[in-house]
């Protein structure tokens, strides 16, 4: 892929859609109005499909506020096509034992597929539309170059650390994102030097089909017109989404 783009910190609508949680370090409790829910912790995902619609709240376990530390994770909200809008929203808890463990030849790069497929190997999340989500982990000095699919658009979103994307290697660092160009692989290098509290070079890669339709969106919502949006804050407001169990050490309100 020539062609790349290096932007700003990645920020997404919340859309209601498929959203997918990554937990890297730390623990959360996470609850919702169709039932799902539960605890996870260091390498797991979670993966709701909100459809119709779904209430849901997230925060860490009272032991955790007690007692200090460091939380870390990634939260990435996915549109779906119009087709697929109302559909009835469900829960997936994607344990780190369960995804795709796959490495570089030379060992440099650790790479979990947690959604989708990389050169035939598939990840457990399932999507909607066709999806590749890969969480990789690259030793200072190492370089990956992936197969990708052609059809799918790709980017890179920096986690942690410092290094360079493309054959070009245009630089990356923390909070970054990099949006490549038609092709058919990615490549992704991690600096020799990186910085004292980040060993490795963390990144999250991504792509999937587009889907081209139309959007509207405004706050927690993202439909396919302005009609659908007054819809979806008449559904919200009338309590047709449901209610949120209460949490320990959280109120329905998620505080």
């Amino acid at each position: 892929m020539p062609a790349v783009t290096v932007e700003n910190p990645l920020t997404l609508p919340r859309v209601v859609a498929p959203a997918d949680a990554v937990d890297i370090d730390g623990v959360f409790d996470h609850q919702d109005s169709n039932g799902g829910g539960g605890t996870i912790t260091n390498g797991d995902t979670q993966w709701m499909t909100a459809g119709a619609g779904l209430l849901h709240i997230e925060a860490p376990p009272e032991s955790l506020v007690m007692s200090g530390g460091l939380f870390h994770g990634l939260q990435l909200w996915v549109n779906l096509p119009a087709k697929d809008k109302m559909m009835a929203p469900r829960y997936q808890d994607i344990r780190g034992g369960s995804v795709q463990l796959l490495s570089t030849p030379d060992g440099g790069a650790l790479l979990r597929v947690i959604a989708g497929e990389l050169d035939g190997h598939q990840g457990p999340g399932i999507t909607h539309t066709p999806i590749t989500m890969v969480h990789a982990t690259l030793a200072p000095g190492a370089e990956m170059t992936l197969p990708w699919r052609e059809d799918f658009n790709g980017l890179a979103y920096v986690l942690a650390g410092r290094g360079s994307v493309g054959t070009g290697r245009r630089p990356v660092h923390t909070g970054q994102t990099a949006v490549f160009g038609a092709g058919g692989s990615l490549t992704v290098r991690a600096d020799e030097k990186q910085d004292a509290n980040t060993p490795d070079l963390e990144v999250v890669l991504l792509g999937g089909q587009p889907i081209r339709e139309p959007m509207a969106h405004y706050g927690p919502f993202v439909m396919n017109t302005r009609e659908e949006l007054q819809q979806a804050f008449e559904d919200f407001q009338k309590g047709r989404l449901g209610t949120v169990p209460a949490v320990h050490g959280m109120s329905e309100g998620g505080m």
